[in-house]
């Protein structure tokens, strides 16, 4: 695959000058319509990526993109998450409660009715509550371990995804799973293995929501058991490339002080779903500055010491490789709260993609994001908050 044709924007006469362009896709349940509202603006100027990693509702969304034509994929995404949300939390209502939701108080109870619909029904095309439960179940079994049936899942999957396409090399595309027995995080990724239905409903098993899911023997959960972003899996497999990726993330590492108890549950959430994604990337670009160091220092070395074998052991990690990483992070509203990744309502869907497109339009008028980075340690960061303040 040539990288670089294939991160070259549509309509333009250069290509990035980057070898990899990856979207990469944190998880976050129902909040994931805002990596899809992000994906349209990069589509709409022409940027589209070469790798595309995801972690669970991020390996759904990261699978209809990479197992579509590009000029089919944001007609996909918005047909599935179409699919799996409702009009509100009685069918039909949807312009009733779309009148109604004025007014944060008025809001959160629409959202929390509509999360407790979900919660007890399920989503369309996704996944369906069980009506015995799994303590009455065989023990062992996908019904003893899991409160939903993802079933419904596999054969939107099956629609929506060109398996033969996502499969082709025309698009590298990873998601993370953890092993239930080991407990070791393991990407599926479409360099060394043929990708199915199974390995993208690994990637989004979250337990005990959802059951394990079956691959060669072993069973796999969510890997946001264990990292809820594959950010550090892109820019750490070797041989390292000339990287831009666009981090879209669900979950805000920063907030308010809660000052109640469902604030709480709230803020948990986001720490824990957040994935230290800020202190990852600061870690990088603080390991990328030594390798870049040492880069020089190999330049400088007469040639008894460079032909050493310490010399050329520390040779293998030395590099001038550059990375822009762009983080677009979706910021809850007042009224969302603990329940927002699990709240299917239409309206809800419709917001969250237009935040995802309006900040990610936002961030692209800043054009240095598409530049190669000229630093020192060949590594830029770009999190643009709601007033455009890097």
């Amino acid at each position: 695959m040539d990288a670089q044709a294939q991160s070259r924007p549509i309509g333009t006469a250069q290509p990035l000058p980057f070898e990899v362009v990856a979207l990469v896709l944190q998880g976050g349940g129902a909040l994931g319509a805002y990596q899809a509202g992000a994906y349209e603006a990069l589509h709409e100027v022409g940027i589209q990526p070469n790798w595309i990693a995801g972690i669970s509702i991020g390996a759904i969304n990261a699978a209809i993109i990479a197992g579509n034509p590009e000029d089919a994929r944001v007609d996909r995404l918005r047909e599935f998450w179409t699919e799996v949300t409702a009009d509100g939390p009685w069918p039909g209502a949807g312009n009733t409660c779309i009148e109604l939701a004025r007014g944060d108080a008025i809001r959160q109870f629409l959202n929390q009715m509509s999360a407790g619909f979900a919660m007890t029904s399920g989503a369309r095309g996704f996944f369906t509550a069980r009506t015995v439960p799994p303590w009455l179940q065989p023990a062992g079994t996908a019904e003893a371990t899991s409160f939903y049936d993802t079933r419904h899942l596999k054969r939107t999957l099956e629609r929506l995804v060109d398996f033969d396409r996502l499969n082709s090399g025309k698009a590298r595309f990873s998601v993370g799973a953890v092993n239930v027995r080991s407990g070791n995080f393991v990407y599926f990724d479409n360099t060394t293995r043929v990708i199915g239905p199974e390995h993208v409903m690994a990637g989004a098993a979250l337990p005990p929501g959802f059951p394990p899911i079956e691959i060669e023997g072993e069973y796999y959960w969510d890997g946001g058991l264990v990292s809820n972003t594959p950010l550090q899996w892109v820019v750490n497999t070797e041989p390292r490339r000339d990287t831009l990726a666009f981090q879209v993330d669900l979950w805000s590492a920063r907030g308010e002080f809660p000052r109640n108890i469902l604030d709480v549950m709230t803020r948990e959430k986001e720490i824990r779903y957040s994935s230290r994604t800020r202190a990852g990337t600061d870690q990088f670009k603080y390991v990328q500055r030594l390798r870049h160091a040492l880069s020089d220092l190999m330049e400088k070395l007469p040639d008894n010491l460079r032909n050493s074998p310490e010399a050329r052991l520390l040779e293998n990690e030395a590099e001038q490789k550059v990375y822009n990483i762009v983080h677009l992070i979706y910021r809850a509203k007042n009224y969302e709260g603990h329940s927002k990744d699990y709240e299917f309502s239409r309206l809800s869907m419709q917001e969250h993609w237009s935040a995802g497109y309006h900040d990610a339009r936002r961030t692209l008028h800043h054009r240095e994001i598409l530049e190669r980075p000229t630093n020192h340690e060949g590594v830029l960061t770009f999190d643009l908050d709601r007033d455009g303040r890097e």
